[in-house]
């Protein structure tokens, strides 16, 4: 078997269903859902945004049934390059290293991402030039690391402190509304809101999107597979009440939102829950929530992170990456030498990119090869070896994944050209030095890929 749990035996299983369910839901929550609410609402022009929020918990969880199921059977560290490979046969080597490509790329990027993020909700509380800005987002990189350069008990310790933080400032954000919520402005749609035209669907594409990427996380366990106790019971338990709770948490927010500022407001807004408490409260009291928004920003960062540190771990001990990234730290047990990495090239990137339309290019980068393949690889998988034993089965097979594919495809085409052609050159160019390095000796690749 590719990856073999064996190979991993230098990593301890150190994280219970506690700890896992919150790196998921902290890895959920980030800047992701404060910074998109003007770009759904303004897409959606009005309450039915709350179509688009639906959707995204939908897709979460028809493709979390998907991600269970590989969790359970396969969990080990990597997650999707483990995946990959077990359902593709001799294709998977492939597969598998067109994940590895692409997270190469992406992966630093999400980091970044959120760390510019990060520094732009930061000047709701302190006037920032661009220049300070990039330092404040590359300090935050290097913080991040310095926070998980330790064992993994320790990490997980940490993740249930920036659990109930992040937990509490959403309950108190959705209690705050209860007093002055006026549910007219909150339902209340116009008249053309169902005219059924393609700019409505175009509409309801982009701001699903935006949800998607909120939502996007649920999956984090699995990147840790090799350090979860119980993994076939834990990993699935972890998927679904993070997307539970975290479907909850969203559309309660959103609806607050709504039932207190008008969405013409809202899709106009920089800092949406910061005016929402300001208007509630005053402005000290939203800079005091602005303060736990960032506290969150950081702490998804901080999950992201150490999930994405465990995937070139797990090609490098596989024999399809730099075998420098397979060393684990002597005493804490952790890929440092990944994590290192890792955080050296997203520092860069918060030093060079701006945030504009990073959540589309992100997304869309993602769905041809780790969701669209995944979906199609299980349903693949089922048929052709239905009485390999299941862990976890997902349930009313093969509908999840169906619907998965569905929505999946429905929010890559309803997104800009543009990032549908990177999403295909930067595939087209894994091809190119896949079987480049598959004619060479073959020292980073193999070469029999009949496994």
């Amino acid at each position: 078997m590719p990856n073999d749990p064996v190979n991993q035996h230098q990593l301890e299983r150190g994280l219970s269903l506690t700890q896992a369910t919150a790196i998921n839901m902290i890895d959920m929550v980030g800047i992701g859902p404060f910074i998109t609410i003007p770009f759904i609402v303004g897409a959606m022009k009005g309450p039915q945004c709350l179509i688009a929020w639906l959707v995204g918990a939908l897709l979460a969880f028809m493709d979390g049934s998907i991600w269970a199921e590989m969790g359970a059977k396969w969990p080990q560290a990597g997650g999707s390059y483990v995946f990959l490979q077990n359902l593709y046969g001799k294709w998977g080597k492939m597969f598998a290293f067109l994940f590895i490509w692409q997270t190469t790329i992406q992966a630093p990027l999400v980091i970044a991402s959120g760390a510019i993020g990060f520094s732009q909700y930061l000047t709701y509380l302190v006037n920032l030039t661009g220049w300070e800005q990039k330092m404040v987002s590359g300090a935050l990189v290097i913080l991040l690391v310095l926070l998980l350069y330790r064992n993994i008990k320790t990490v997980g310790k940490i993740s249930v402190i920036l659990w109930i933080i992040t937990g509490g400032t959403f309950i108190w954000l959705i209690a705050s509304g209860f007093n002055g919520f006026n549910s007219k402005q909150a339902f209340t749609v116009s008249k053309d809101a169902w005219d059924l035209t393609p700019l409505f669907f175009v509409g309801l594409g982009q701001a699903s999107l935006k949800t998607a990427y909120s939502f996007l996380g649920y999956y984090n366990v699995c990147h840790l597979g090799g350090e979860i106790k119980n993994p076939e019971r834990n990993i699935p338990k972890s998927i679904f009440i993070s997307i539970a709770g975290i479907a909850v948490l969203y559309l309660g927010m959103q609806i607050m939102v709504l039932g207190i500022l008008p969405w013409q407001e809202v899709a106009k807004s920089q800092f949406p829950i910061s005016l929402y408490f300001e208007h509630i409260y005053n402005s000290g009291v939203a800079k005091f929530a602005t303060g736990l928004i960032l506290i969150i920003a950081l702490s998804s960062l901080f999950s992201v992170t150490l999930g994405y540190s465990r995937v070139p771990y797990a090609a490098a001990i596989d024999g399809n990456f730099f075998p420098m990234f397979g060393k684990i730290h002597p005493t804490k047990k952790f890929p440092h030498v990944s994590l290192l990495f890792l955080g050296a090239f997203a520092f860069v990137f918060s030093l060079l990119f701006k945030m504009k339309e990073i959540i589309t290019a992100i997304v869309t980068m993602r769905i041809i090869i780790q969701f669209l393949g995944q979906a199609f690889g299980v349903i693949w998988w089922h048929y052709h070896k239905p009485k390999e034993p299941r862990p976890y089965k997902m349930r009313l097979f093969p509908i999840p994944a169906i619907i998965a594919i569905i929505v999946w495809l429905f929010i890559l085409l309803t997104s800009p050209l543009v990032y549908i052609a990177m999403a295909g050159g930067i595939i087209v160019t894994g091809l190119i030095i896949y079987f480049f390095w598959q004619r060479r000796a073959g020292k980073l690749l193999p070469v029999d890929i009949s496994s």
